[in-house]
Order: structure tokens, then sequence, then C-alpha cells
């Protein structure tokens, strides 16, 4: 059945401190945070992810509260999700489903299809103009493998002949109904590589990708369209509780120790 999204709300982090002085003042540690729900679920047990990585699951139905380890981030908020799943399933990572967003402020993602036309040594860089508008091909701002072992390569019979993985028929392949369906090579579905870029400064970015073979050979270069990055704003840094006002609903946050 997988993640149940609907029913849970009210969702609530507290970082822990590791002491409390008389005054008031605590003293920081390491980023465990405790995480508080409410769930109309009764039957099923909850698992939280954090920057959508699998952080841990409820020992039963009725907890409604966790502690989980939480990355130091200064560049952007920090997302924790609680999701209500079947008690079989508990100890299952769904963080698949999930999309990731830690450290991905400003970053730019990728997808390349994977070719079984591509040689099985080949890589793929990728260059960009740096919002210039110029595209920059004397260093890479990326590159990678286009097949991380001959296992991942079609076997005889569905790449060219020589190039495949003897015996094997394409045993580590992806399989049909695992990637984006429609723009691949029918039987063996669209095989998809993911490459995310480093953090980029807000502007207006093209970007380029080539695929080399180990002799060098070098394909024609695919080009992007222009490509807008905004930043996340970066989270406010301690943030307090001044005052709750209980009969207007009000609350006043100050910054450090500001009054």
């Amino acid at each position: 059945m997988g993640l149940i999204r609907n029913g849970i709300s009210r969702v609530r982090a507290f970082e822990l401190p590791v002491g409390v002085w008389a005054d008031g003042r605590t003293v920081d540690g390491p980023r465990v945070c405790l995480i508080k729900w409410h769930s109309a679920w009764l039957d099923k047990t909850h698992q939280v992810y954090v920057n959508g990585r699998y952080a841990g699951t409820t020992a039963d139905c009725q907890q409604r509260q966790m502690m989980v380890q939480t990355p130091s981030c200064f560049d952007g908020a920090v997302r924790v999700e609680v999701f209500a799943v079947e008690p079989g399933e508990g100890d299952i990572d769904f963080g698949d489903e999930l999309e990731r967003s830690e450290g991905d402020s400003g970053r730019i993602k990728l997808r390349l299809l994977r070719s079984q036309r591509l040689a099985a040594g080949a890589r793929y860089e990728v260059y960009y103009d740096g919002g210039s508008g110029n595209i920059d091909y004397e260093q890479p701002i990326g590159t990678g493998r286009i097949w991380a072992s001959q296992e991942d390569k079609a076997g005889f019979g569905l790449a060219g002949f020589g190039e495949g993985d003897w015996g094997y028929e394409w045993a580590g392949g992806i399989g049909f109904g695992r990637g984006n369906f429609g723009s691949g090579e029918f039987g063996v579905d669209a095989d998809v590589i993911e490459w995310v870029s480093p953090a980029l400064e807000a502007g207006v970015y093209r970007f380029v990708v080539k695929v080399i073979d180990e002799r060098g050979n070098e394909s024609a270069a695919s080009e992007t369209g222009e490509i807008t990055v905004i930043p996340a704003a970066r989270p406010a840094n301690e943030l307090n509780v001044r005052n709750f006002d209980k009969e207007t609903n009000e609350m006043v946050l100050g910054i450090g120790n500001e009054q």
C-alpha cells in the first residue's frame, strides 16, 4: 500500500538540548529533535522522513512522537514528513517515493536517457555558461559513468553485438515499468540517469551534455534551454518565542537576544 499522506496533521519539531542553565538558557548539542504529530489512523504505524530519508518507524499504532537525528543545515530548512503505513510495511524504506531536499537549494537536476546504443565504457560530461550566456567547455561542471558495471549493459540480443554482457541478458537492468515509460526503448523501458548540480547563485543558466567513449570520441552537444535558478531564502537563526496571547491567539517572535 505504501505511504499514506492524508489524515496526519500538526507535525511539530522540538530541538532537544543537552542541558538547561538555571536562568533558562540551553546548552546546544547534536541535532536531535522530538517530532510530534496528530493522526486519524488508529490501526496503522507511522514513519518519519527527514529530507526524504527514512528516519524511523513507530513501535505501535498509538505512538504519536519520535526522536530523530537531523542534519546541520545553514542554507535551507530541514524538511520533516510523517506518513502512516500498514503495520506489516513498517520496516520498508519508501524514501525512493519522495524527493530529497537535503542541500537542494539553488541546484538543478538533469535527466539523461541512458540508451543501450551508448558504449559500455562511455561517460557523460556536463558544461554550463555560469550565467554569462556563453558555454565554458574548458572544465566540466560535472561528469559520470554511463554504466556503473558491465551487468548494467544489455546482454546478447539487446545491445550491439560484442558490447553487452554475454549470458546475463541485461540481468542488472532497470526493467519494464521502472523508468520513464514511453521515452525509451521498447522492452527495456527508459533507463534514466539523474545529475544534480552544485549549489548555484540566483540567475539564468544554460547547460550542455556530451557523451564521450573510451577512445575519446564525442557526441554532439545536447543543450538545455534557459533555466532560472532562485535559491530558497535562508532560514532565520536563533528564532525565539517572546510572547503568546491565548485570548487573541497572537505570537510575538524575536531573533537572538533582541527584546
